[in-house]
C-alpha cells in the first residue's frame, strides 16, 4: 500500500499534469511515458506531422529577465495550453535609414528558454530542508505560537546546527504554501524582534531585466526596515572609475551608437559572445568605414572580427594604456596643440585646475585643489569652489559648475560650465614663477605592491603663499612628456624601456610591441582630431574584473577624454558588463525601496557585507599598507583590511549594515525612555564605549545575519567569490577550504578576533528559482517561482533606447507563482503575525553620507578625521553616518505594499538632485489601477499585481511620462541657469507610455533629466551629451571630469593621477601551494574565470540545447605548453586547486590559449557533471571554489564631493581575476 504522502504526490501530479494528459489523450500518435515527446509514423503525408509540430493556437510578448543586458524581445508560441516554442520579435520601432535596425535581437541561449518550461529540473513546487520543517513541525504544533517555534528551534544550539549541517545533502521535502509563508514570516518577525531588522537581507541582482519581480521583494524589504545587497560592485561590473571621474554610476552608448564610431577598440569585451545581440553593429561598423582594434590575451571570437589584435599579458592593460596616453600627449598636446583637443580639456575637465603642493620626506608631492577658501573667500561653501588661471588676464578665476555652486541658493543658476570668456590657462609652463621637482608614485617596480618613487618637474607659481601648478601639468609629469627647464628624471624617448610610460617601458610588462602601442594611439587620436571626438573603446569585464580595476580603467578613460570623446556620438567609453539600465529609474526606485511611504532604506554595500559575514576577512596574508605608495603616510601601518571598512563605516562613508552590536529598535526605545533625543542618545553610547558598530566585531552572535532572501540569482553557483567560505561560515556546510587564518601579528587593530570562528551564522536561506540551482540545493527553503513567459514585468537596457513587456503566455504551472504574488502571501502573514509580536515601532538607522545630496561637502578636501581617535567631535552627516529615526507600523507592511504612499505627493520624486512633482500622474493611477479600499492606503492607487506596478513605474518616470521629463529638465535649468534643456523633452511632452503600450511593441523612450545623453530627435544615445552639448556639469567636485582625484586615502595608495598597477603578486604572497604529492607533474598558472559562450551566467548552462553545443559539464582551457607540462590531453579531466578550494574538471587544450594562463568560464554550477575530487574526496567546486574576496581601500574612501556613497554607484568589488591556481591531470575514472 502506498503511503500517504506518495498517493498524495500522485494526485497532485494528475491534476497538475493535465495539459500533458490531455494531449496524450487527444492525439492519435504515440506519447512518450513522460509527455515530453511525440512520434509519428511517416506514412507519405509528413508534412502534416511538420505543420502540426510548429502550429500554435496564440502568440504572446515576452522576454529573457537573466543579466545579459539584451533586453530581447520574443514572441513565444503556445498550443494546447503549452508553451512549444518561442521567436525573434521583428518589429521594434525603426532607427532610421542611415543605421541599421536593431532587430532581430536574440542569441541560441535565448531561442533555448523554454526548454525550462518543462524541464527536469524545473522547480515545480515548495521545498524545506527536511531536518528543519521536522523540527518546526514539532515545535509549531507544542508551541502554537509559530514566532515562539521559529525561536526555539534557532535558540537551541544543538537544533540549529542539526538543520545547518544538512544544507546541500539533499533531504528536501515538499510542503504546502501556507506553511511554507508562515515558517518565513515568524522567522522574519522573530528576527525584527530578538536582532533587529537590519539582520534581515535581501540579495536580487539587476533591476532592468524584471523591474516588478526586483521590486516585489525590495519592497517588502525596506518596509520592515531589511538590508538590501547592493549587487553591481559586488559582480565587479561596477566599473570604480566611473564615479571617480565623472561622479556617475555608469551610462555608456547604445549599441547602435556603435555605428557612429570612426575608430572603435574592444578592450576586454568579447562583443561577439557577451553581446551577441548586438553583435552585428561590429560587423557592419566596419563596412561604414571603422578600424576595428581587439586587446585581448587569448585568441578570443571577437579577434578574428577585429582589423588588428593587441595581446597583453593579463591585467597588464593599464600598462599599454599609459604608455599609449604618453604618445597622445606628447604628439597631439606638447608637440603640437591639436586645438580641438585642447579647447575640450579647457573646458569639460580639470585639467586646467590649480593643485597644491605640500613638502613630504620625499620633497614635494601633490595635495589637493586650490579652492576660494585658499584665497582668503568666504562665501557659500568656498572649499568646494575650485581655482583656476585666466591665460588672458593672469588672474586667478573661480569658474561656476564646481560642487560649491550646487549645493545652496547662492550658487543657484551658476552650476554650469560656461567660463564667460574666460581663457583657462592648461599649463603654466608660460608663465610659471619657479619650477619644482614632484615626487611621484611608480608601481612597476619595488619591495611591495606599494611600488616606488620617480621624481620629474612641473611648473610652478604660487598663489596665496602656496605652491600650485596645474592637474595638466601633474598629467604631463606622470606620463613622462617632457618638456624644456624642467628639473627631473624623464624618458630619453619612445625606445626607453626604464622610465614610465614610454612605448617601449609597457613592451617589458605586456609583450605589445612599443611600435604597435604607439601606432595604435596615434590612430586613435588622428580620428578623434579628424572626426570631433569618434573614436570609441568597448570594455568590459576582462579589464574590469581585477583588483586595480580602476587604474586600468582611469587609464582608459584618460585616453578618451583627452582626445575629447566623452560626450560624443561614435565616442567616448562603452563599458559592458553588467550595466543594464533601469531606463525608467524615477518610478522605479521610488517604488521599489518604498520612498513612496517612508525615506531612506537599508542599502548596503554587497562586497563588504559578503566579506565580513563569511569570514573571509580572517584569512588575509597581507594588509592594506602592503599597497600604499612610499609617498603614503602610514595610515594603513599595522591596520587590515577589515579595519578599513570599519574606519570607512564610521566616518559615514560606506554603509554598514548591521548597523550597532544592539536591535535598532531597543535603541530607539532606550532614547525614548531616557527622554533623550535619538542622535544624542546614540552618540554619546558610541563615544562612551558601550555601544559599537557591528562591522568592528562580526563574529559576535548578535551581528550575525540572521535570514537571508535570495531571488532572480543564483549567489552560491554564480556570484560568491569565494565560494567555499560561504559554505563554512555563513552556512555551515561542508567546505573545502585549505587556507590558514590570518596569523597573529597580521590580524586587524580594531575589529574583533574571535578564536574560534563560527560556521553557520545564517539562520535561515531562502530562495526562489524557477529552476534548480546550486543556491537552491543548499538553501532552507525553495519557492517554486514563476519563469519569464509566465508573469507581467518591465524590461530595459541600456544597449538599445526601449521599454518593453514580458507577458504570460501561460499561468505558472504546478505549485509556481510569480515573485511579486509570493511576496505579497509573504507580507500578508508577516503582518499578521507582526500585530502580535511587534506593532509599531521605532528604528534607527546609520546611514552613509550621500551622493547627490549636500551630504558631498560633509568632509572638504577628502581630509581624513577620525572622531575615534579624537581628531574631531562626532557629528551626524557630517563626521560620522547620518542617524536617521522612521517609525515603522509591522503590521501595515501587507497594506503599505500593495498601495502608493503618500510622500510622493508631498516630497515628489528626487533623481540625481532633481525633484519634480507627480500629482497628476498618482491621479492618473488611481484610474488605471484602481484604489485600495480600506486600511492606511485607502484611497491610494493600488499595487496589488505586477502589472499595477509597472503602470506606476512607467508612470513616475521621466523616460516614459513625456511631462515629467519637461518638469525634470525645467527645475535643471533653475539649477544650472543653462538653456534648452526643456526642449530636449519638449517634443515628446505630450506623450505618456504605458504597461499596455510596451506590451504591444518595444517603445522607444524619452530624453529625460534622469540621464545624460539625449535621444532627441531620433539621435543615438551617447553619455554626456548633455553635458557638453548644454554645459551641465558633470557630478564631481570640479564639475568636470577628473584626471585628479582627491582624497586622503587615494594620496595615501598614489592613485590620485592615472597609474599604472600590476595584477597582485598572488604567488609572493601566499607562497607555493603545490601539495608535492607521489611526484606528479603540476603546473601553477593565471586563473581566470570569463563569460561563457553557451551560457548567460548560471543560466542556460544546464540547458539541454546548450549542453549539447558545448562540452556538458565544467572546463578549463588551457594552452598547449601547459598541457604538456603535466600530460594531459583535451577532454581528459585535471584537477585545480589552491588554498580556497579545489575544481574538478574536464580539460580543452588549445591553441587560443596564452601560455601561463587558463579559463574557467563563469557560473559551471555544481548541478551538471561535477564528480568527486581527489583532494578530499568531496563533490568538486564551481569556478568561484578557487577565488576569495579581497577590499580594495579606495572603494570605501567618502565623504566628498563624487567620492560619497550610493546604491551600487560606488563600493569595493567582488574582483576575482588576481587568482592563480595548480592545475594537475587527475585519474580518469571519476566518481558521482
Amino acid at each position: 500500500m502506498e503511503n500517504d504522502r506518495e498517493g498524495r504526490r500522485r494526485q497532485s501530479g494528475a491534476a497538475e499534469n493535465w495539459p500533458l494528459a490531455a494531449r496524450r489523450l487527444l492525439t492519435r500518435r504515440e506519447v512518450s511515458a513522460d509527455g515530453r515527446a511525440v512520434f509519428g509514423e511517416d506514412d507519405g503525408r509528413w508534412e502534416g506531422f511538420y505543420r502540426d509540430r510548429w502550429s500554435h493556437d496564440r502568440v504572446v510578448r515576452s522576454t529573457h529577465g537573466v543579466n545579459c543586458t539584451g533586453s530581447c524581445s520574443w514572441m513565444v508560441y503556445v498550443k494546447d495550453g503549452l508553451i512549444t516554442w518561442e521567436h525573434q520579435a521583428t518589429d521594434y520601432p525603426s532607427i532610421g535609414a542611415d543605421c541599421p535596425e536593431y532587430e532581430p535581437r536574440g542569441c541560441p541561449r535565448g531561442a533555448s528558454f523554454s526548454w525550462y518550461t518543462y524541464s527536469p529540473g524545473r522547480v515545480r513546487y515548495p521545498y524545506v530542508r527536511g531536518a528543519l520543517l521536522k523540527l518546526w513541525r514539532e515545535a509549531r504544533r507544542r508551541l502554537g505560537d509559530p514566532v515562539a517555534a521559529w525561536a526555539e528551534i534557532t535558540g537551541d544550539p544543538a537544533k540549529a546546527r542539526a538543520y545547518k549541517r544538512a544544507r546541500g545533502k539533499g533531504g528536501l521535502v515538499r510542503a504546502g504554501w501556507d506553511e511554507v509563508n508562515e515558517m518565513v514570516a515568524a522567522a522574519h518577525v522573530h528576527t525584527v524582534k530578538a536582532y533587529g531588522p537590519d539582520r534581515v537581507a535581501g540579495f536580487s541582482p539587476i533591476p532592468a531585466m524584471s523591474m516588478a519581480s526586483y521590486a516585489a521583494g525590495s519592497r517588502f524589504m525596506s518596509l520592515i526596515g531589511g538590508t538590501l545587497l547592493s549587487f553591481y560592485d559586488w559582480y565587479a561590473d561596477l566599473p570604480p572609475a566611473s564615479p571617480q571621474v565623472f561622479g556617475d554610476q555608469t551610462d555608456v552608448p547604445e549599441a547602435a551608437d556603435w555605428w557612429n564610431a570612426g575608430y572603435l577598440v574592444m578592450w576586454g569585451s568579447n562583443i561577439p559572445v557577451t553581446r551577441t545581440p548586438d553583435a552585428h553593429f561590429l560587423t557592419e561598423t566596419r563596412y561604414n568605414g571603422t578600424k576595428v582594434v581587439a586587446v585581448s590575451p587569448d585568441y578570443a571570437d571577437n579577434v578574428k572580427f577585429a582589423d588588428e589584435w593587441l595581446a597583453p599579458h593579463p591585467g597588464t592593460d593599464g600598462a599599454l594604456a599609459m604608455a599609449m596616453g604618453h604618445v597622445i600627449l606628447r604628439e597631439f598636446l606638447v608637440d603640437r596643440e591639436v586645438p580641438y583637443f585642447w579647447d575640450y580639456l579647457s573646458t569639460y575637465t580639470d585639467a586646467p585646475f590649480l593643485v597644491t603642493l605640500r613638502e613630504s620626506g620625499h620633497g614635494l608631492v601633490p595635495d589637493g585643489f586650490l579652492t576660494a577658501a585658499d584665497l582668503g573667500g568666504e562665501e557659500e561653501h568656498a572649499r568646494f569652489k575650485t581655482v583656476l588661471l585666466d591665460g588672458a588676464t593672469g588672474e586667478t578665476v573661480v569658474p561656476g559648475g564646481s560642487l560649491g555652486f550646487r549645493w545652496g541658493e547662492a550658487g543657484r543658476g551658476r552650476w554650469n560650465l560656461d567660463l564667460d570668456g574666460v581663457e583657462p590657462e592648461l599649463s603654466l609652463l608660460e608663465t610659471a614663477e619657479e619650477t619644482a621637482e614632484v615626487a611621484l608614485p611608480r608601481f612597476d617596480e619595488g619591495a611591495t605592491e606599494g611600488g616606488s618613487v620617480m621624481v620629474r618637474g612641473v611648473p610652478v607659481r604660487r598663489i596665496g603663499g602656496r605652491r600650485v601648478t596645474t592637474v595638466f601639468d601633474l598629467m604631463l609629469a606622470q606620463y613622462g612628456v617632457s618638456r624644456p627647464g624642467l628639473p627631473g628624471s624623464w624618458p630619453a624617448s619612445y625606445d626607453d624601456a626604464d622610465q614610465p610610460y614610454t612605448p617601449a617601458w609597457q613592451e617589458t610588462i605586456t609583450s605589445v610591441p612599443a611600435a604597435q602601442a604607439a601606432r595604435i594611439a596615434r590612430e586613435f587620436a588622428r580620428n578623434a582630431e579628424r572626426t570631433g571626438g569618434r573614436s570609441m573603446i568597448a570594455m568590459g569585464a576582462g579589464t574590469n574584473h581585477w583588483f586595480h580595476s580602476d587604474t586600468i580603467y582611469r587609464a582608459f578613460l584618460a585616453l578618451t577624454t583627452m582626445t575629447g570623446c566623452q560626450g560624443v556620438n561614435g565616442g567616448g567609453w562603452a563599458h559592458y558588463v553588467g550595466q543594464e539600465k533601469v531606463r525608467p529609474l524615477t518610478g522605479f526606485q521610488h517604488l521599489a525601496f518604498a520612498f513612496d511611504w517612508q525615506r531612506p532604506t537599508r542599502h548596503m554595500a554587497g562586497t563588504s557585507y559578503w566579506y565580513l559575514n563569511t569570514d573571509q576577512w580572517r584569512y588575509e596574508a597581507f594588509g592594506p599598507d602592503e599597497l600604499a605608495s612610499p609617498l603614503g603616510e602610514g595610515r594603513f601601518r599595522g591596520k587590515g583590511f577589515a579595519d578599513c571598512l570599519a574606519q570607512a563605516v564610521r566616518l559615514g562613508w560606506t554603509p554598514g549594515h548591521p548597523g550597532f552590536d544592539r536591535n535598532p529598535l531597543d535603541l530607539a526605545d532606550e532614547a525614548a525612555a531616557a527622554g533623550r533625543p535619538v542622535a544624542e542618545h546614540v552618540v554619546d553610547e558610541l563615544k562612551a564605549g558601550r555601544l559599537r558598530f557591528a562591522v568592528e566585531d562580526p563574529d559576535d552572535p548578535a551581528n550575525f545575519p540572521r535570514v537571508l532572501t535570495v531571488w532572480r540569482a543564483n549567489l552560491l553557483g554564480s556570484s560568491g567569490k569565494g565560494n567555499e567560505y560561504f559554505l563554512r561560515h555563513l552556512l555551515g556546510a561542508d567546505a573545502a577550504v585549505r587556507s590558514a587564518e590570518t596569523p597573529p601579528e597580521q590580524r586587524p587593530e580594531e575589529v574583533v578576533w574571535h578564536e574560534r570562528a563560527p560556521e553557520g551564522k545564517l539562520d535561515l536561506l531562502v530562495t526562489m528559482d524557477f529552476r534548480m540551482t546550486s543556491t537552491g540545493l543548499l538553501s532552507d527553503v525553495v519557492l517554486p517561482a514563476a519563469t519569464w513567459y509566465e508573469k507581467d514585468d518591465l524590461s530595459s537596457t541600456d544597449m538599445h533606447p526601449f521599454v518593453h513587456a514580458f507577458t504570460p503566455a501561460i499561468a505558472p504551472p504546478w505549485q509556481s507563482r510569480t515573485d511579486y504574488d509570493t511576496f505579497l502571501g509573504i507580507a500578508d502573514r508577516f503582518s499578521e503575525l507582526a500585530a502580535e509580536h511587534l506593532g509599531t515601532r521605532t528604528d534607527v538607522l546609520a546611514m552613509p553620507l550621500q551622493h547627490d545630496t549636500p551630504d558631498e561637502l560633509a568632509q572638504p578636501g577628502g581630509v581624513v578625521r577620525d572622531w575615534r581617535a579624537g581628531e574631531c567631535e562626532p557629528v551626524p552627516g557630517r563626521t560620522m553616518p547620518k542617524l536617521v529615526v522612521l517609525e515603522r507600523d509591522y503590521a501595515a507592511v501587507a497594506q503599505k505594499i500593495r498601495a502608493v504612499g503618500p510622500l510622493l505627493d508631498t516630497l515628489g520624486t528626487t533623481t540625481k538632485g532633481v525633484t519634480v512633482h507627480p500629482g497628476r500622474e498618482i491621479e492618473e493611477l488611481r484610474h488605471r489601477c484602481g484604489t485600495v479600499r480600506e486600511g492606511v492606503g485607502a484611497g491610494r492607487p493600488s499595487l496589488a499585481t505586477a502589472s499595477d506596478m509597472c503602470e506606476a513605474i512607467l508612470a513616475l518616470s521621466g523616460t516614459t511620462n513625456g511631462r515629467l521629463a519637461t518638469e525634470g529638465f525645467r527645475e535643471l535649468e533653475r539649477q544650472t541657469g543653462s538653456e534648452g534643456l526643456v526642449e530636449l523633452a519638449a517634443e515628446r511632452e505630450a506623450e505618456r507610455i504605458t504597461f499596455a503600450d510596451t506590451r504591444t511593441q518595444p517603445r522607444a523612450v524619452i530624453t529625460s533629466y534622469e540621464w545624460s545623453g539625449s535621444e532627441a530627435g531620433g539621435r543615438r544615445y551617447s553619455p554626456f551629451v548633455i553635458n557638453v552639448e548644454h554645459k551641465k556639469p558633470w557630478h564631481t567636485l570640479t564639475g568636470r571630469q577628473h584626471f585628479f582625484v582627491q582624497h586622503d586615502w587615494m594620496a595615501e595608495l598614489g592613485e590620485q593621477l592615472p597609474v599604472y598597477r600590476p595584477p597582485l603578486n598572488a604567488i609572493g604572497h601566499y607562497g607555493d601551494e603545490h601539495l608535492h604529492e607521489d611526484g606528479r607533474a603540476e603546473v601553477t598558472v593565471r586563473y581566470l574565470t570569463p563569460h561563457s559562450k553557451w551560457s548567460i551566467h548560471s543560466n542556460y548552462q544546464d540547458n539541454k540545447y546548450m549542453l549539447d553545443l558545448s562540452r556538458g559539464g565544467p572546463a578549463i582551457w588551457m594552452s598547449t605548453a601547459d598541457a604538456e607540462r603535466i600530460g594531459v590531453r583535451d577532454n581528459e579531466w585535471v584537477e585545480a586547486y589552491n588554498r580556497n578550494g579545489v575544481v574538478a574538471a574536464r580539460a580543452v587544450v588549445t591553441h587560443r590559449m596564452p601560455e601561463g594562463t587558463v579559463y574557467m568560464y563563469h557560473a559551471q554550477d555544481r548541478t551538471v557533471n561535477v564528480p568527486r575530487t581527489e583532494i578530499g574526496g568531496r563533490r568538486g567546486g564551481m569556478h568561484n571554489s578557487l577565488t576569495r574576496l579581497l577590499l580594495k581601500p579606495t572603494h570605501l574612501a567618502g565623504g566628498h564631493a563624487q567620492l560619497t556613497y550610493a546604491f551600487n554607484y560606488y563600493g569595493p568589488t567582488g574582483n576575482q581575476r588576481d587568482e592563480v591556481t595548480v592545475i594537475r591531470r587527475r585519474s580518469q575514472r571519476v566518481e558521482y
